[in-house]
């Protein structure tokens, strides 16, 4: 970006004062349009102020301009010329009837030649305000004290093109900037966040207008053996002059290209794109302005008012492809007559494209204004008495806040910036081989994060005209059930895509690692999500839960019938002489043992855990011995038959009673200790399955659990011992053998109980100690009870005393 410095000096007016104006010009190669309209908005600026009876009063402000035709060697040359007092050139003939004072500095273009110049005159404390100087190094007071800006820093704009890159999906990035302050420091600040943001860059290439051919086919070999399809750039429109070229003689097509400032909204670039290279590129762009007046001030340059001004002779002459007849000149070019219409002329001066650029310009020149006029405390006049001096101006402009015509807001930051908000430009091809810049978002440094880029993605246009996003990631995004594995050697946004494993997911794209399930949830391999685990335990409302709680209520009715057909026959002589109390207690634990069954069945509380354990092992110990008490009866009983024995005296009722309590306080006892040592909780076994919780008891005390069972098993084998010695006992009837009988069945169903127990899974383990319970039990009503039963209902004549004592059937 090429660009002048414009001095500024002020001036009182009165009736035979004149300001200056004295344009001076450098020799360069070329005349650039860009920065003569510069100066033209300059100008304007300067004018309106002049014109104007509320702002400086009485005060002229003039000017020395100079190009510096982009050189810093030239720019800071004419900086030290200024700060001596040193002339470039001859001064015209008019002057200002004070000594000509520099005040302010107004410039340069780019960021290089703008912090050489700031550099020179910082010591001294005179102000200089850039229109486009966007470098953020620039925003360093301890090296530019004296610098301030109406453009923003490009701080701001190198981050709102990272959250811009992040915004579309692009992770993988090439980059080329222009290899002086702008681009260096532009781009390593935008690398620095976008790396923060996740987004990697494949390539960073710097450039330099006057690099060789050679640098440039390098350059082009690079992004077309890269992968990556979206390119950012720091470039300025100058390079693009030299890179456009050849990047059309190499079809370098295709690519999506992000801009800055620099270039994004130049319609010359755009005119140059002939074999529309940037088709579709997005970028930042200094917000749209409008400054009334100015275009027809710049359409009405007359050069014969001005004819001693050689820098706007050669404007014209550029402009108009002629020549003057004061020009010495061997070539042979229409004649200049001063005349010609700037309304029919097409070319980078009468595009007005970059009129934010201008507004920048027009507002640097108010803000000095409006400076002065608070140094010299103006109101309808100006104090003339006041000694300006830069070191006040520069204070003064430090802390301005002020208003345009146009309704914006003018001031700086202590950094010497203005706020900072960008619009987001779109290059959408129309007919004609034109291009439209079009707004498609804005950028707001000034709101909170998170709210300072708004796009409208509906109106874009990208790369070869296509609607749809590009895509450029060097890895495509790893779904649910996956986690990213770093490819050895390259950035992180290079990865291969590896499903979890068994028990592990993750549920979100781009995970960087899987997580286990918690305990209740489960994952196969690859899922994109926990599932909760379903719970086991036997309930009621399965299949294997009904049958067993049908069996266990069969057999607490069958119980309880047996007891209505005992007790309607209780003073026959089966039930008499088969100990009556015994057998209506044997019942009734029995009872308890079918019901006790119930409470294994059902998701496992605090409560049902310890209940079922104790309920099973005190009503079976009741069961037992009640068993072992009809033994010993009937064994008594034979043996207190016997010629001199008196022995039913020590198992009498009383005996019977106090042995079946005895017994059973025993096993209370026991459950007693073990529910105070360690009682039975529920618990969740999660390693059973690995897609099922299995709610389970857990024994708490494994000893208490075994003890219970031994005293069981202990009381069994000491009944089946008394049952199996009074079996051949003479008697019709002899209760001895159906429960030796009712024994074996028992001790046989325990015994099997505890290795299917021990290798049941789950509820599978709850169903086995039911149906031991409930086996066991069925097997003790029926060996002991349903002879009885059938005797007494089917053959009553059966049931008499001569018949149970042996002695009516029996032959000689």
């Amino acid at each position: 970006m090429l660009g002048g410095i414009f001095s500024f000096h002020s001036s009182w007016k009165n009736s035979q004062d004149s300001y200056e104006k004295n344009p001076l010009r450098l020799q360069c190669t070329s005349l650039n349009f860009r920065d003569f309209q510069f100066a033209q908005a300059m100008l304007f600026a300067i004018e309106e102020i002049n014109n104007s009876s509320d702002l400086l009063p009485g005060v002229t402000l003039g000017y020395k301009m100079y190009d510096t035709c982009g050189s810093i060697a030239r720019s800071v040359r004419v900086a030290l010329a200024l700060l001596n007092g040193n002339e470039m050139e001859a001064l015209p003939a008019e002057a200002c009837t004070r000594p000509a004072q520099v005040q302010v500095i107004m410039g340069e273009t780019s960021s290089s030649p703008t912090a050489a110049i700031a550099t020179a005159v910082g010591p001294f404390h005179i102000p200089m305000i850039s229109h486009f100087a966007t470098c953020a190094c620039l925003s360093d007071k301890t090296k530019y004290p004296s610098f301030l800006r109406t453009i923003p820093s490009d701080y701001y704009q190198s981050r709102a093109l990272a959250q811009l890159v992040k915004y579309f999906g692009w992770t993988w990035i090439g980059a080329v900037r222009t290899n002086d302050d702008y681009g260096n420091n532009g781009m390593a600040t935008f690398i620095s966040t976008a790396q923060q943001l996740g987004v990697c860059v494949e390539y960073s290439i710097s450039f330099f207008r006057t690099d060789p051919l050679e640098k440039i086919q390098k350059i082009i070999e690079i992004i077309k053996t890269s992968t990556s399809k979206v390119i950012v750039t720091f470039l300025s429109n100058m390079d693009w002059d030299v890179l456009l070229h050849e990047f059309s003689r190499n079809n370098l097509t295709g690519y999506q290209w992000v801009g800055t400032e620099g270039w994004i909204s130049d319609s010359q670039i755009a005119a140059m794109d002939k074999s529309h290279i940037l088709d579709g590129a997005v970028g930042l762009s200094i917000p749209k302005a409008h400054v009334n007046g100015i275009k027809k001030f710049m359409f009405n340059v007359k050069p014969l008012n001005s004819s001693n001004s050689v820098l706007f002779r050669e404007f014209w002459e550029a402009l108009f492809s002629c020549k003057f007849k004061q020009s010495n000149s061997a070539e042979t070019q229409r004649e200049c007559t001063g005349e010609e219409d700037l309304t029919g002329v097409e070319n980078s001066f009468t595009d007005m494209s970059l009129m934010p650029i201008f507004y920048n310009v027009y507002k640097g020149v108010y803000a000095v204004a409006h400076a002065l006029h608070e140094i010299l405390d103006c109101n309808k006049t100006c104090d003339k008495n006041v000694q300006l001096d830069p070191h006040t101006i520069l204070q003064q402009l430090q802390k301005i806040r002020f208003k345009t015509k146009e309704g914006d807001f003018v001031s700086f930051n202590d950094k010497g910036d203005p706020p900072a908000k960008y619009e987001i430009i779109n290059w959408q091809p129309r007919e004609n081989d034109t291009v439209e810049f079009v707004s498609v978002g804005i950028y707001d440094a000034s709101l909170p994060e998170g709210r300072q880029l708004s796009v409208k993605n509906t109106s874009l246009i990208w790369a070869k005209n296509s609607l749809q996003v590009p895509v450029s990631v060097c890895s495509e995004t790893c779904p649910h059930g996956t986690h990213k594995v770093l490819q050895k050697g390259k950035p992180v946004c290079c990865y291969d895509c590896v499903r979890c494993a068994e028990g592990e997911m993750s549920n979100t794209t781009d995970s960087i690692s899987c997580f286990k399930c918690f305990p209740e949830f489960w994952s196969n391999e690859g899922r994109d999500a926990c599932i909760k685990k379903e719970e086991l335990f036997l309930s009621y409302e399965e299949i294997m839960g009904s049958l067993l709680t049908t069996a266990s209520l069969f057999g607490t009715c069958m119980t309880a019938l047996v007891a209505a057909i005992f007790f309607r026959h209780r003073k026959t002589p089966l039930v008499r002489a088969n100990n009556s109390e015994l057998s209506f207690l044997l019942l009734f634990s029995l009872t308890l043992c079918f019901l006790c069954s119930l409470t294994f069945i059902g998701q496992p509380t605090e409560w049902s855990c310890m209940l079922r354990h104790t309920a099973f092992g005190i009503t079976f110990v009741l069961c037992i011995s009640c068993v072992l008490g009809k033994t010993i009866v009937v064994l008594m009983a034979f043996k207190a038959s016997l010629p001199g024995r008196n022995i039913t005296k020590w198992f009498g009722p009383t005996q019977q009673r106090v042995s079946v309590l005895g017994f059973t306080l025993i096993q209370v006892l026991i459950c007693v200790i073990w529910l105070t040592i360690a009682p039975p909780l529920p618990i969740k076994n999660f390693k059973e399955f690995k897609d099922k919780i299995v709610l389970e008891c857990n024994l708490g005390s494994t000893i208490g659990f075994w003890s219970v069972l031994g005293y069981i098993g202990l009381l069994a084998m000491m009944c089946f011992l008394f049952a199996f010695l009074a079996r051949k006992l003479p008697d019709n009837f002899n209760e001895a053998k159906m429960i030796t009988f009712s024994m074996l069945i028992f001790c046989a169903v325990w015994i099997t109980f505890i290795p299917a127990y021990v290798s049941s899974p789950g509820k599978f383990s709850v169903a086995v100690e039911i149906f031991a319970i409930l086996a066991s039990s069925f097997g003790l009503l029926i060996c002991i009870f349903i002879p009885k039963c059938y005797i007494i209902l089917l053959k009553p004549e059966k049931n008499t005393k001569k018949n149970m004592m042996g002695k009516g059937s029996r032959k000689t």
